[in-house]
């Protein structure tokens, strides 16, 4: 046997059993790259308004069309996987995202980057579903399962945060562009490491894949957000423009639930959402995720446009958030054990909340101790509640239906995040433009003043056009109206959040941590084995179930697609991670 071949034996055995952890870093760097392209571009926001003269919707859907395209695939990829192998679609995953990164990287229109913003969804859309897959297969007990979604929800953090440092460094030094072009390497990376490293595995086959059931809801997810765009580009809730698109999403939807309904073997077990555990997490996150993301883009152009700030600068100040997120991910393991999913999802919210209304004291004139007091609370109180209600959705979900629990609990994050940019981006919105309606009664061209109306940034434009006092006119009224719908974004945030409060009530109480049970590993061959016990030990004869799981003999097999004259990676049953 070659000396490549050994090694890469090893490494398929340092992903399977005791050096289950290795499997975890190379998930977490996979998660890394899909959290950093969420918001890497925020602080180039104002640079490729300069250079390609989006409108504002157009500007919104360069933004969202990332989390929005990758939402509405999680379903259809998720369960692609689990008939297909799971190793095999994020590898095409990687391959995707480096290459929509390129065609971003040198686009010259805002309709190439949006284009390749969807595309770069598409490999998202591979990748999520395929990391929690797998983690879930190689941690089984629900002790070892919480310090591995502190891992990954604390990586997450890192990503989602330093996405706007990274970016400001690259938008300041280089073109904003570049903010893409650090995915090519690292994704160039990922592809041997993930082939070497990771195991191959498949869901249960239980009867054909849905393709017209996956379509449905792609287009469905997809409808419903158009929809919740127009409002938020100025169409109006009664606009064809708007209702079309809200109509044809949800009755797509509806229909999608009632074809799982019928089905013998369904996409998406829509029993799962009759678990008020399962059912409260999913409402958790994306009430949470709607809350932070569209606050988050509005705080970036806050900081460049109305304080100053360079994109470097920006990203700086959000660090606070950063490092509180990943002290409670770190923490979140011991935190949940202690209180339980209810109190720490129910606390989180209302740290959040409590951080958002202190932000309304922000002004024209920069506070620098109370945004970094408020982004430290904020990142500490969102990270926990992400943390418990992923805990809690994936360890309500049935151990056979991991590919659906995880599309579904990607999708509720990847949604809530987009309707987030929508949703707070309309409020804004509709706070902003009235306050430049008295610009022509003193004086400023008409022109000018519906062009200002678009954004803040189209406003500075049109002052520095105009010169003179009209154009100091323009930007402080501009500067002042864009502080006030700032204000009134962060009361509706607030009131989401503590209505994700409210909802927490539904979890558990505590957490409870049966021993995991054996279960038998099909190797490529054909032949069945016991898995080798989980190094916190195995279930004592009797042992109770967690909530929905299965008992041990009534429990899929999970095939693991080995080369041949390969040792099988081991199998450990259900685990669960969160970002």
């Amino acid at each position: 046997m070659s000396g490549t071949t050994t090694a890469r034996i090893r490494l398929r055995e340092a992903a399977g059993g005791a050096n289950r952890w290795v499997v975890l870093v190379v998930l977490c760097l996979s998660l890394l790259l899909v959290a950093l392209d969420a918001t890497v571009l925020h602080v180039a926001v104002p640079a490729v308004t300069e250079d390609l003269r989006p409108g504002a919707e157009a500007l919104l859907w360069i933004v969202d069309a990332y989390p929005l395209v990758c939402a509405s695939l999680l379903i259809l990829f998720g369960t692609l996987g689990d008939r297909v192998g799971r190793r095999r679609v994020l590898l095409l995953g990687y391959a995707l995202f480096g290459i929509a990164s390129a065609v971003a990287a040198l686009a010259g229109s805002a309709g190439v980057l949006i284009a390749a913003r969807a595309l770069l969804g598409v490999g998202g859309a591979m990748i999520m579903p395929a990391t929690l897959s797998i983690l879930r297969q190689v941690f089984p007990d629900r002790r070892e399962r919480a310090v591995a979604i502190g891992v990954w929800s604390a990586v997450a953090a890192v990503g989602a945060a330093t996405g706007p440092v990274i970016g400001g460094f690259l938008v300041e030094h280089f073109w904003w562009g570049s903010v893409f072009l650090i995915n090519i390497p690292l994704m160039a990376l990922m592809l041997p490491v993930g082939r070497l490293l990771l195991p191959e595995s498949r869901g249960a086959h239980d009867g054909p894949w849905d393709v017209l059931g996956a379509l449905m809801a792609a287009a469905g997810v997809l409808g419903v957000v158009l929809g919740v765009k127009r409002a938020g580009g100025g169409e109006g809730l009664l606009a064809p423009a708007t209702v079309l698109p809200l109509l044809a999403g949800a009755g797509l939807l509806a229909a999608f639930v009632r074809r799982q309904k019928r089905r013998t073997h369904p996409l998406v077990d829509i029993g799962m959402f009759a678990r008020p555990a399962f059912s409260t997490a999913v409402g958790c996150i994306v009430l949470a995720m709607l809350a932070l993301v569209g606050l988050e883009l509005i705080a970036v152009q806050y900081l460049q446009l109305v304080l100053g700030l360079s994109p470097l600068e920006t990203g700086l100040r959000l660090l606070p958030l950063t490092f509180a997120a990943i002290a409670a991910g770190a923490t979140g393991s011991y935190t949940l054990r202690r209180v339980g999913p209810r109190r720490m999802v129910g606390a989180g919210f209302v740290l959040t909340a409590a951080a958002v209304l202190t932000l309304t004291a922000m002004g024209t004139h920069d506070r620098p101790a109370l945004l970094t007091a408020a982004f430290v609370v904020l990142g500490f109180g969102l990270q926990s509640t992400l943390f418990g209600a992923y805990e809690s959705m994936l360890s309500d979900a049935p151990a056979d239906r991991a590919g659906g629990a995880a599309a579904i609990g990607e999708t509720s994050y990847q949604l809530g995040a987009g309707m987030g940019i929508a949703l707070l981006g309309s409020v804004m919105n509709a706070a902003y433009a009235p306050g430049l309606a008295r610009l022509p009664d003193e004086g400023v061209p008409a022109s000018a003043g519906a062009a200002a109306a678009h954004s803040l940034g189209e406003a500075y434009q049109e002052a520095a056009r105009l010169g003179g006092p009209l154009g100091t006119l323009l930007r402080t009224t501009a500067r002042d109206a864009f502080v006030s719908g700032l204000h009134l974004t962060l009361l509706v945030s607030a009131g989401l959040l503590l209505l994700g409060a409210l909802a927490a009530l539904r979890l558990p109480r505590l957490m409870e941590c049966p021993s995991p049970h054996r279960e038998p590993v099909r190797t490529g061959a054909g032949r069945t084995m016991p898995a080798p016990r989980p190094a916190t030990g195995s279930a004592a004869p009797g042992a109770v179930p967690a909530p929905g799981e299965q008992p041990a003999q009534e429990r899929p097999e999970v095939l693991l697609r080995l080369p041949a004259r390969r040792r099988p990676a081991e199998a450990t049953g259900s685990g669960r991670t969160a970002h």
